[in-house]
């Protein structure tokens, strides 16, 4: 089955065809997402890249791919403009906190990893490098760059001049001609073109930085954007399949990557680029340094599950930007949880219907449609036709690509040979109006640690 994907490099949906064409086993592809940068509480809208990563690992493990998955770690250079001006995120945090920033680099990281948890995103044999373990393989591209000339010095860092690179802003159609000084990029009296961008920065002499390295150039620190070429080299190799991450990336981030990575290494960077919308509060983006955001903790505080979340994210395409309300993530609980309890009460044992599930990879195949998977989850809960066992055998199969049932529901326990037996012995009874016999029947399978429940469609069994 064809996979097809939305390429913001090329502006159309395309089949996906991977790099990986290996003679035994199965193809590998290698995807890189953008991860956090560890300063702060990651915001539900932050959360949202990360389902959207983890529908897309589920879609290529069902679809038969070797999944190698990379999501990095920012805990260094990071300036609070993306466009490398301001304080460097850690460092405003440190001072914040009056902490070292290794320790709120890993307080951060760890919250993020139990957010992940809690969203049942797929953390299996994914990768979690750290910008601070990579500094060699940072200084070593810049050295590269240097070398082949597109690097310049100013008083502040070494800076990537953009306009040796004639392809600068084809991720999005970028008008870089339209770009005025200081527009997007901050007015810098010392750069050469304002969509240049700083690949070192020089640790400033009125203060002192926890964090800071020598380089070739001086003591300082890595460009932000370095930080995802380095990482990414190291793990995928120099090219790879598919780059994601928030829409905001785009203009300034992911451009940069592309300009630094294929300029030093002479190969296209990365064949599909995948990017996901804003969640909104109000019309606004969620951002932490607008002070309107929510963390997943504050969605608990409610008594809401961080599951009843991803399920209103999947009820919209990653690239359909979503306005949260708390009305909305309401109705997705209540919904979430009726279709949990709904499963819960079938039995095991079924057999899954093999062109359902392929229905449900199809949907997933074209661009990530999760609604309609979705949609499909709920015709199959009100089918007729399937027996109870067979449902919910087919939908725990499409969950495998949607990540909503919890461990407990998944879990296709056996019903006993002897426990079936009594369960017809049972519906016989019923069928006869034996009402006696059919009560002692329903504790003697209560005896066996099962509870049997009567339905329009006849009966469901649920071990204790």
């Amino acid at each position: 089955m064809n996979i097809f994907l939305h390429n913001t490099l090329t502006g159309k949906k395309e089949v996906f065809t991977p790099i990986s064409k290996p003679f035994f086993g199965r193809p590998k592809v290698g995807m890189y997402h953008c991860g956090p940068t560890v300063y702060n509480y990651p915001h539900i809208g932050n959360l949202r890249a990360y389902v959207f990563a983890d529908t897309l690992k589920r879609l290529m493990k069902a679809s038969g791919y070797k999944v190698e998955q990379v999501i990095n770690i920012t805990d260094v250079g990071h300036l609070v403009s993306d466009a490398d001006t301001g304080e460097d995120k850690m460092e405003k945090a440190r001072a914040r906190e009056g902490k070292s920033a290794q320790d709120i680099a890993n307080f951060y990281t760890q919250i993020f990893f139990k957010n992940l948890k809690d969203l049942n995103i797929d953390t299996e044999k994914t990768h979690f490098p750290k910008a601070t373990e990579y500094i060699p393989e940072q200084i070593a591209i810049v050295k590269t760059l240097e070398k082949k000339g597109f690097t310049y010095k100013t008083s502040d860092g070494i800076y990537f001049d953009t306009s040796r690179f004639p392809h600068y802003g084809k991720l999005g159609n970028i008008d870089i001609q339209g770009i005025r000084e200081g527009e997007r990029i901050g007015t810098h009296a010392e750069k050469k073109n304002p969509t240049d961008f700083a690949l070192w920065k020089f640790s400033p002499s009125d203060h002192k930085r926890e964090q800071e390295w020598p380089s070739p150039w001086g003591v300082g620190f890595p460009g932000w954007h370095i930080e995802c070429s380095a990482m990414s080299k190291a793990l995928l190799g120099t090219t790879f399949d598919i780059h994601t991450g928030g829409i905001d990336h785009i203009p300034v981030h992911h451009n940069n990557e592309i300009a630094q990575s294929e300029s030093a290494h002479d190969k296209e960077f990365v064949h599909y680029w995948l990017h996901s919308a804003f969640v909104t509060i109000e019309g606004s983006k969620m951002a932490k340094s607008e002070g309107n955001f929510l963390t997943l903790q504050s969605i608990k505080e409610k008594n809401i599950s961080p599951l009843a979340y991803r399920y209103f994210l999947l009820g919209a395409r990653y690239s359909t930007p979503l306005n949260f309300t708390w009305e909305a993530l309401e109705a997705a609980q209540t919904a979430y949880k009726r279709m949990n309890s709904n499963v819960a009460e079938l039995p095991n044992g079924g057999r899954a219907r093999t062109d359902l599930v392929q229905k449900a990879l199809s949907f997933i195949s074209d661009d990530l449609d999760t609604p309609k998977a979705l949609a499909l989850v709920w015709d199959i809960l009100k089918d007729d036709t399937l027996s109870p066992a067979d449902k919910k055998a087919t939908i725990v199969k499409i969950d495998a690509l949607l990540g909503l049932l919890t461990k407990e529901q998944e879990k296709a326990s056996v019903i006993p040979p002897a426990v079936q037996a009594l369960a017809l012995e049972r519906q016989n009874a019923r069928v006869q109006k034996d009402w006696k016999k059919s009560d002692e029947l329903r504790d003697k399978i209560k005896a066996e640690g099962f509870e049997i429940k009567d339905t329009p469609h006849g009966y469901t069994l649920t071990q204790l």
